[in-house]
């Protein structure tokens, strides 16, 4: 075809760029409070298009006004997810630990949370993946520890100095405690979940991490990943769900015959 003489491979790349662009920008509105705002944009546009054609002059200057406030607005408005955003496309990707290793943290944070379940215990587990968790933590006290059953008790004991605040955990060692967490602003939260499983969910939220969190009042253990939670988790589901998303396919391999429980039921009343 004689239209093809005519585009080079750069006018190509030139096309596919501003698609990945649009794309992206519709994506991002889509996943936010874009959609509502896009609307009004739009119908402020037609207004003023309605304006100029008319030749209203006042009507004009006010919306060329507007214009240059809004773009100002929109980025204070969307200031969250600008952030969010760009610090998952900015995400450093790390060495990971070998799957042995990861094995043994998540045995132990699993023994740790069954005793802690077991006694009513509250606690907060934050494991670290790709995205760097550090620009979104808050009031952490740097520990740099190795991951064991004891210290991750002992932290959450109602009497220590630091079990107010989430436990972060990099690689294979605990790297902070009674950190401060970014808050889920979810309307779909149940509302016998408090502030913990509301800090839980808002770092899945924020960046790729996986928050274990052990109810105070009932004993509960649920994980947060990518905005969602897994509730009522025996000690065997949360090993196989946090196998599963630290991605230790040798060790879940051994138990493949129960990867359907990953699944598991509400609870009542919910």
């Amino acid at each position: 075809m004689e239209i093809f003489e005519f585009i080079s491979y750069k006018d190509i790349l030139d096309i596919l760029g501003v698609s990945a662009i649009v794309y992206a920008v519709l994506y991002f509105l889509r996943i936010t409070r874009g959609i509502q705002i896009l609307k009004g944009l739009l119908l402020i546009t037609v207004v003023w298009v309605v304006a100029l054609l008319l030749d209203l002059k006042a009507v004009s200057t006010i919306f060329e006004k507007f214009w240059t406030v809004g773009l100002f607005s929109l980025v204070v408005i969307f200031q969250p997810e600008i952030r969010k955003t760009l610090s998952r496309l900015g995400q450093a990707t790390k060495l990971s630990t070998s799957s042995s290793v990861e094995e043994r943290m998540v045995e132990r944070i699993v023994r740790a949370c069954s005793f802690m379940s077991e006694r009513q215990i509250g606690a907060l587990i934050v494991i670290e993946r790709n995205q760097d968790l550090e620009p979104i933590l808050e009031g952490c006290i740097r520990l740099d520890a190795i991951v064991s059953v004891e210290l991750l008790i002992t932290l959450f004991d109602p009497l220590a100095p630091l079990h107010d605040g989430a436990v972060v955990i990099k690689g294979d060692r605990i790297a902070y405690a009674s950190c401060v967490l970014p808050l889920s602003k979810s309307p779909d939260i149940p509302k016998k979940y408090g502030t913990r499983h509301r800090a839980g969910l808002g770092i899945s939220e924020e960046s790729d991490a996986v928050a274990v969190i052990v109810s105070e009042e009932t004993g509960e253990i649920s994980v947060a990943v990518g905005g969602k939670l897994h509730r009522n988790l025996d000690p065997e589901n949360l090993k196989l769900l946090l196998l599963k998303e630290l991605g230790v396919s040798k060790a879940l391999s051994n138990y493949l015959p129960s990867i359907d429980r990953l699944h598991p039921p509400k609870a009542k009343g919910d």
